[in-house]
């Protein structure tokens, strides 16, 4: 009993001292006011932390260049970077993937030609029908073509980011994470960087007010800044390239790059062939070649591959192997056209994934 008792008198000491105490802190605390109107006003689902880039080394050399080369002010480019936030997001996100499962070709196909992917390619079809068939006139692209890009990228503008353009590219630019090809990354977001002060002071912008990917990446069809500089038209002619807004502007820009990356428009659609390839397996050596076609019917038949009926025998094909994770891999012989959709990406599934969305779209259209 008296061990009892001196227990309970200690924890009545401890009261005092436990109402004092600073209570334990919640866990789901609502965001702070300012917080929430510094989101608001960015536009972004993030404030970023706030570091003195017009101090950092790095940045103040970028800011001299921009000065010689440009003929911007060291002033108005530290009133700039003295805004800009630095987003650790951005550098987590463009890391690599870490090794996980292999590659499944039959996967990503029905995530990017989901039933309401093409749902929604056709409410964009049928809404910009008049602007897609110009832009097919004009360029040879073909609109499905078009779309399906459209709908892999952004699915009709539906996501095309929020991350503030300065933000994600001065990161990247000068605090990319640790990688075997740190220092050539960083030198293309430098590039990036300065074609989005050039694209901001051309078109009278604030840098600030442009939004995109985590890497910088801006509108329906995910252009970085120097593609909109190259590239980029103001094809609904309203004096102004807005390729988040316009889907006019990203239709024409589309079209453009294409033909600059080698489209031929009077290469019929398909473009894509399935093949078999011989069990003796001498075809290897054409796979990996680079992404362009190079090889006749011919020179693939002696490697012991055998195209499918109806492939035409006049064009030059490469060979594309699809993993499909366990399952076998698919072959299939891509002509000149589907690489020049890898130059938008350079992915035989993204290309593959845009030449079957641009079909189900233009086949589910009444």
């Amino acid at each position: 009993m008296n061990t009892i008792r001196r227990l309970a008198l200690l924890v009545l000491l401890a009261l005092p001292l436990l109402a004092t105490a600073a209570p334990p802190k919640k866990t789901h605390k609502a965001k702070p006011k300012a917080h929430a109107a510094a989101l608001k006003k960015s536009g972004t689902d993030y404030v970023g932390e706030a570091v003195n880039f017009p101090g950092w080394q790095s940045v103040a050399a970028f800011e001299d260049e921009m000065v010689a080369r440009h003929g911007f002010t060291r002033a108005e480019l530290d009133a700039l970077f003295a805004q800009v936030r630095l987003v650790d997001a951005a550098a987590q996100l463009i890391k690599p993937a870490p090794p996980g499962k292999p590659k499944n070709w039959q996967a990503y196909r029905a995530l990017m030609v989901s039933p309401s992917r093409i749902a929604a390619g056709v409410s964009f079809w049928n809404t910009h029908a008049a602007t897609l068939a110009r832009a097919e006139a004009e360029f040879g692209v073909p609109a499905e073509i078009i779309v399906g890009i459209l709908g892999v990228e952004t699915l009709y503008g539906q996501n095309t980011g929020r991350f503030r353009v300065m933000d994600a590219l001065t990161t990247l630019a000068f605090a990319y994470p640790e990688a075997p090809n740190r220092a050539a990354r960083m030198d293309f977001f430098r590039a990036e960087l300065e074609s989005t002060l050039l694209f901001a002071r051309q078109h009278q912008l604030d840098p600030l007010s442009l939004l995109g990917s985590y890497a910088g990446a801006v509108g329906l069809p995910q252009f970085m800044p120097g593609n909109i500089l190259r590239y980029a038209l103001d094809y609904d002619q309203d004096g102004q390239i807005d390729l988040r807004n316009s889907p006019a502007d990203a239709i024409g820009s589309v079209a453009r790059f294409l033909v600059a990356h080698g489209w031929q428009g009077a290469e019929a659609a398909p473009y894509v062939y399935a093949a078999q390839v011989s069990p003796a397996r001498q075809w290897e050596g054409l796979i990996g070649r680079g992404l362009v076609a190079e090889y006749a019917l011919a020179q693939l038949a002696e490697a012991g591959v055998t195209p499918a009926a109806g492939t035409p025998p006049a064009r030059l094909y490469g060979l594309v192997d699809l993993q499909n994770g366990a399952e076998p891999s698919e072959y299939w012989l891509a002509s000149h056209n589907f690489f020049a959709i890898t130059q938008y990406n350079r992915s035989y599934f993204y290309a593959m994934a845009v030449i079957a969305l641009g079909e189900a779209v233009r086949s589910a259209r009444p």
